[in-house]
């Protein structure tokens, strides 16, 4: 059963309305020790089957209205957008309007001149939309089964007639299917996760890799592999690598395995599903393609195991301190698979001169009371730096999009 499902169920048996609108922002600007600094270490790694693997799923609820957000000194958190179904990525089309998929709902929202209040339905009947790219005159969707695109003018709010097919993707598993160009917009780079947890889908080169083709289609070959299910994607800017967040396996323990977010290297191979995080073995696919593992490297930043780690952003705004300038924002959607929960976050990676740091820092926290809370009542999906410099933070939990600014609360 898929995660829209349960929490549609769960909320029915539950009785809980929709996002309470009459509530009042949420403006969180004290220090707090919530926020805490991260170092996932590979050395540090439990081994296998160290803890029992946990069924842990959380219930989605409205916000209580005593809930607090927690952001750091300086910083605030508002309530920016509402009445959304699934929103998940964000992206800006040329003339300054954003974009929203709604896997949910099938769907692509338009919030015309990147404002709030301005909303509109782009196309609809959709299968499960998730990545959305603007290339020349064509706004890029990828489906679940699918890449897809529109004639798009600026200015437009509504598609004209049926999307035209560019490229077939694998389907079930993970139905996640992100999209970026690179900078000069020759490729197109698509992802697809795995349709397992730790089996072997290696006569399907898409699954669990990231696909580089040409903007029409065709030339399609698997640019990276062995990423679980890999999501987020975006390019460094002091050095244009590709970067992308994973969602790594299951069913090993509480603290395995790190998910992580790395730059992704062409013709690279980074474990799954034979081994994690370089060269240590899944033990159970144990002998299975040592030539594979062999070829594995380890992921550049690891993150708490289970926290399904989803969107990324590097900051390249003026809004914020210096210090998060060139960094990397990571939504992390939170864990089924682990006694104590995790994630439900927005965390952040320091950069310096183009390489990270040492660790990450959580940056948006408190959609759940604490890690053995039954409830949470947001779960951060898609990341978008507007023009401005504040960022935007999608809430597939709420149905809400959050804007985070640095300085005077409603600028």
């Amino acid at each position: 059963m898929n995660r829209r499902i349960l929490t549609t169920l769960f909320t029915a048996l539950l009785g809980w309305s929709c996002f309470a609108a009459d509530q009042p922002p949420v403006v969180a600007t004290q220090k707090d020790p919530a926020l805490q600094h991260h170092e996932i270490r590979a050395s540090s790694m439990p081994p296998p089957f160290a803890t029992k693997s946990a069924g842990n799923p959380p219930l989605v609820r409205p916000r209580p209205a005593d809930a607090a957000l927690h952001v750091p000194p300086g910083f605030n958190v508002t309530l920016w957008a509402t009445g959304f179904d699934d929103p998940r990525n964000m992206v800006y089309a040329p003339n300054g309007d954003i974009f929203v998929a709604e896997p949910g709902g099938g769907k692509i929202t338009v919030l015309r001149g990147g404002r709030a209040d301005q909303k509109a339905t782009f196309a609809s009947h959709l299968d499960e939309p998730f990545g959305l790219a603007f290339h020349g005159q064509w706004l890029y969707a990828g489906n679940t089964g699918e890449i897809v695109r529109f004639p798009y003018r600026d200015g437009q709010t509504a598609a004209t007639g049926k999307p035209e097919h560019i490229a077939t993707l694998p389907t079930g598993g993970h139905s996640t299917r992100n999209i970026i160009f690179n900078r000069s917009g020759s490729k197109l780079y698509v992802s697809v996760g795995s349709r397992s947890n730790a089996g072997d889908e290696t006569s399907t080169p898409m699954r669990a890799a990231i696909t580089e083709m040409n903007p029409d289609g065709s030339g399609a070959h698997v640019f990276s592999s062995g990423l679980r299910n890999p999501v987020g994607l975006a390019w460094n800017p002091a050095d244009g690598m590709l970067w992308t967040a994973v969602n790594e396996r299951d069913g090993l323990g509480n603290d395995l395995v790190p998910d992580f977010v790395t730059e992704v290297h062409a013709g690279a191979f980074y474990g799954w599903p034979f081994s994690y995080i370089g060269k240590n073995v899944d033990p159970r696919l144990q002998g299975q393609r040592p030539d594979l593992v062999a070829k594995a490297i380890a992921p550049t930043v690891l993150l708490q195991a289970h926290s399904a780690a989803l969107g990324i952003a590097f900051y390249e705004g003026a809004m914020f301190p210096a210090q998060y300038r060139g960094g990397l924002f990571i939504a992390m959607h939170g864990s089924w698979n682990r006694s104590l929960r995790t994630g439900y976050k927005v965390a952040f990676v320091p950069f310096s001169k183009g390489r990270p740091t040492s660790g990450y820092d959580d940056f948006l926290a408190g959609f759940s009371a604490d890690s053995s809370a039954h409830f949470v009542w947001g779960r951060p999906v898609g990341l978008l730096v507007m023009h401005d410099g504040s960022l935007l933070v999608s809430d597939d939990g709420a149905g809400v999009i959050w804007r985070i600014t640095y300085g005077t609360k409603n600028r």
